[in-house]
């Protein structure tokens, strides 16, 4: 079994990471650490984890990683760098959630996470975890970096397309949704009910800590620069990402082109479903780890895109798991291809 301990257990990623595990018939979950729970039960604090796991929230010591072979980080970004640079030093693997490790610069860090990088000498040793273009290097990792919710819809999208020459990449529009839940369980006035129901809202256009996350993985896995524009929005829902992504096709580009593109990038994907010329629904992938994407070719050449996943287990708990998985030799789909609720 896998000795498995989660910091950041009563966030929203961090119970979608103890639902999803409780799941999996390889893994054991033994320790889980908080900071304004600690003491309390899981189930105290998550009355739906009740009869299901009733392990204490403890605070995080370094010598409570004994015995654990691999940890999960479920912390805002800012307040993982320490926890994580004690336990590499353990020889604990870690997977983390937040966004500390995703990017190769840390000025680039500093400028949008809005705070100093201040274990930035474990960067190079950092490897993302998109899942269906990084499988080799996930297996070796010990410092895994789980992608941003936005970027794994983007990337997954967008990356087959880049990579097969089908669109030109001087410009493209990427508008994004997502649920309330992407913006963690901390309490913010603007987030409460009353200001985002029956209403939708931009926010923070052209300064969102996923763009240069966008921009680092499309130049990586795509081999060549994109010029993008990237807006989200908060939809009033709890969860659920839905993307939707314009691009100018190359002459000569046709359907059966496009359909080739995604089936000889995902042919192998568990969690790809690619719905051709149909488009995708959010509610469709809503507590499951799949990706689904569509396309429509207009007349005028002009491509558009749809992904949708549910940001809190494909663009979170979910994809860390998948991540897991592989970096444990194990089948990606073990304990997630059933995990709807």
């Amino acid at each position: 079994m896998i000795k498995i301990g989660v910091v950041g257990a009563t966030g929203y990623s961090g119970v979608e990471l103890i639902r999803l595990l409780l799941n999996h018939p390889q893994v054991a979950i033994t320790k889980l650490f908080g900071n304004s729970t600690i003491g309390c039960s899981i189930e105290e604090v998550h009355p739906s984890l009740k009869k299901m796991i009733s392990l204490k929230v403890e605070k995080f010591e370094t010598n409570a990683l004994k015995g654990l072979d691999l940890l999960f980080v479920a912390m805002p970004s800012g307040q993982t760098m320490n926890v994580i640079a004690e336990a590499i030093k353990t020889g604990v693997k870690v997977i983390d959630l937040g966004g500390d490790f995703r990017l190769n610069d840390p000025e680039v860090y500093s400028k949008y996470y809005k705070h100093e990088h201040i274990e930035s000498f474990l960067l190079n040793e950092s490897v993302y975890g998109l899942c269906e273009w990084n499988e080799n290097a996930i297996k070796t990792a010990k410092l895994l970096a789980n992608p941003g919710c936005y970027p794994t819809s983007i990337l997954l999208a967008l990356l087959p397309l880049i990579k097969n020459r089908i669109i030109n990449q001087n410009f493209i529009s990427i508008v994004s949704y997502s649920g309330t839940s992407g913006a963690g369980i901390t309490a913010s006035a603007n987030m409460i009910f009353s200001e985002v129901n029956e209403s939708v809202r931009a926010y923070k256009v052209g300064n969102h800590q996923h763009i240069p996350e966008i921009k680092q993985y499309l130049e990586q896995f795509g081999g060549s620069k994109s010029s993008f524009s990237f807006v989200p929005h908060l939809l009033p829902v709890t969860r659920g990402i839905y993307t939707t992504i314009h691009a100018e096709v190359k002459e000569a580009i046709g359907e059966d082109d496009i359909d080739n593109a995604f089936v000889s990038s995902y042919n192998s994907s568990k969690f790809i479903r690619l719905f051709g010329t149909a488009i995708p629904e959010m509610k469709d992938v809503l507590y499951s780890n799949f990706c689904d994407i569509g396309y429509k070719l207009m007349d005028n050449k002009i491509l558009t895109v749809f992904s949708t996943i549910d940001n809190l287990v494909k663009g979170a708990a979910g994809q860390a798991i998948q991540n897991m998985n592989i970096m444990c030799g194990l089948e990606q789909t073990e304990g997630l291809l059933k995990c709807s609720r």
